[in-house]
């Protein structure tokens, strides 16, 4: 049964050989494959073909992984149930009318689903987190700098990393390690400086002697039935020899705030470039270049997007840059001392992935506030560049429940050994 999770089916052959030998994988359609169209889920790009491949792209390749789709995602990856798409919503496989998250919901689904083994998405402020605990699947947004970016199409530069998806921990963590590592095309990559880079040997669920802090913070607000597959999934890491011990993020409050400035900030100077001529369709004017850059970007983007592309210009506008991007940028840092400062006492922080079930379709579009929300567990981890997993820890009458676990930077053994615990 199709969920719409893939925007153009196209197969793209890997070598004989490697890691990922016979497995097939879904890709995010904001992440560049040669020849292959790739659209962002946006009719700005909807006849977009890249003349090269991401480098995530040809690692897969040379592992002997099979590409079989470019998957559907919110418009430009910003959303957070992949309804902004301008191909239509996806469904979610593991809820009945409801949304598969976002933006990374068309990877999502099509894993839940059993379309394909494996899928790759991106995750900017919960992207990868999000969609994998709506979809009852594992997600893993890296450390920063981890996982080559060549060949993403930018949302927000500073934020964003591809990240895998996956049936199970261990499956996620293989394909973690065939896209990792330095790139000379990316220069904001870089080689761990210390921790375990074998992540499919870490996935082995044994938590004894681990320490999992628990920030007061990310759990109001959540829902009851989401606090109660939480605690429960606690009980189950205590009785295999975790410890569990209360901690406090008290920046993560301003956290939602930050983010949206900063993302929102970074989006309006990045999709400049889609004006009609660089990239995108033209639209109709009389001729005057302002009219014809604003009837491009009218014709080509969604709501949302033009939402987004508006908040940021505002904000880095004269006169708002040190009111709203600069007291970003403090929080932002404020964000990061907490984290270290935590990851001082424990060994690695526990929290819902999401504090709501997964939304009914249609629901969080009537109010994107709502929608933003949402995401106050997981752009906390995207702002102090630290590595996440998002596994499935049970369900309630609305769908699909996720824990998602916080490591250090380059810590993502441990994430892995402790979401293997789980799933």
């Amino acid at each position: 049964m199709s969920h719409n999770a893939f925007i153009t089916e196209a197969r793209i052959e890997g070598d004989d050989d490697g890691a990922l030998a016979g497995r097939t994988v879904a890709v995010k359609d904001n992440i560049s494959t040669a020849d292959v169209r790739t659209t962002c889920g946006s009719n700005t790009l909807k006849e977009y073909v890249p003349p090269y491949d991401a480098t995530v792209v040809e690692r897969l390749k040379t592992a002997g992984a099979t590409v079989v789709g470019k998957a559907n995602m919110d418009e430009f990856g910003m959303g957070t149930t992949t309804e902004t798409s301008a191909f239509g919503p996806t469904e979610n496989p593991a809820a009945e009318g409801r949304v598969p998250g976002g933006s990374s919901g068309g990877s999502a689904a099509a894993v839940a689903a059993g379309e394909a083994d494996l899928a790759l998405g991106s995750d900017t402020g919960g992207s990868v987190r999000c969609p994998a605990a709506f979809c009852g699947v594992v997600g893993i947004k890296p450390t920063y700098g981890l996982v080559s970016r060549y060949g993403l199409v930018a949302y927000a530069n500073s934020l964003e990393q591809i990240g895998p998806l996956a049936p199970t921990v261990e499956a996620a963590a293989e394909l973690l390690e065939v896209i990792a590592g330095p790139d000379p095309k990316d220069a904001t990559t870089r080689e761990p400086t210390d921790g375990d880079t074998e992540y499919a040997a870490a996935a082995d669920g044994d938590v004894s002697g681990l320490t999992i802090g628990v920030p007061t913070e990310l759990l109001e607000g959540a829902d009851d039935g989401v606090r109660a597959v939480f605690d429960d999934a606690l009980d189950t890491l205590e009785s295999d020899g975790a410890t569990i011990e209360e901690v406090s993020l008290p920046s993560v409050e301003t956290a939602v705030q930050a983010y949206y400035v900063i993302a929102m900030s970074e989006a309006s100077s990045n999709l400049a470039r889609f004006d009609g001529v660089r990239y995108g369709q033209a639209g109709e004017s009389d001729g005057n270049w302002n009219d014809a850059f604003a009837a491009a970007r009218d014709v080509g983007f969604g709501e949302e997007v033009k939402r987004r592309v508006l908040l940021g210009t505002y904000a880095l506008s004269a006169g708002y840059h040190d009111k709203y991007y600069k007291k970003a940028q403090d929080a932002r840092a404020w964000v990061k001392r907490d984290f270290d400062a935590a990851f001082d006492e424990v060994d690695v922080l526990a929290s819902p992935t999401m504090p709501v079930p997964p939304f009914k379709t249609g629901e969080s579009l009537e109010d994107p506030l709502q929608m933003y929300l949402a995401d106050a567990n997981t752009v906390p981890v995207n702002l102090a560049n630290l590595p996440a997993i998002s596994v499935p820890a049970g369900e309630t009458d609305e769908g699909p429940v996720g824990l998602q676990f916080v490591g250090p930077a380059f810590g993502e053994a441990t994430i892995i050994r402790a979401g293997s615990a789980l799933a």
